[in-house]
């Protein structure tokens, strides 16, 4: 599947990194993204089921990830959805995953400021390459 998704939702677990052997910084965390309306009748929103995405970030988006993301924070993850189907011998079920191509914080629930970081040289080649 290469289905592009952009989610709103809750980061439910303290993200996870880990630099792979090969020197691939990698971190991950759950997204809780809670459906909800408006009734007019009640006058009140109303939550409706919640879904639950692992969302897994790499390279310089891991770093930057790992350290601006914090459990209960509310963002937007924009990037590829993977479900896959798993079977542990004991268990069986599905995972439904989001590939992260962007991260950022929902500011509908506070405001922000960003602090650069240096951008890989071969990053920077390509963005040079992008029309504007």
């Amino acid at each position: 599947m290469t289905e592009q998704l952009t989610i709103r939702g809750l980061v439910a677990t303290s993200p996870r990194s880990v630099v792979t052997d090969s020197g691939l910084a990698v971190t991950s965390f759950r997204l809780a993204a809670p459906s909800r309306r408006f009734s007019a009748e009640d006058n009140a929103w109303i939550s409706d089921q919640t879904n639950w995405f692992t969302v897994s970030a790499f390279r310089q988006l891991a770093q930057n990830c790992a350290s601006s993301i914090s459990k209960g924070d509310r963002v937007l993850v924009h990037g590829r959805l993977k479900v896959r189907d798993w079977d542990n011998g004991e268990r069986s079920g599905t995972s439904v995953e989001l590939e992260a191509d962007a991260i950022g914080f929902d500011l509908t629930f506070g405001t922000a400021t960003i602090q650069r970081t240096p951008v890989p040289a071969e990053e920077e080649s390509e963005a040079q390459l992008q029309p504007a």
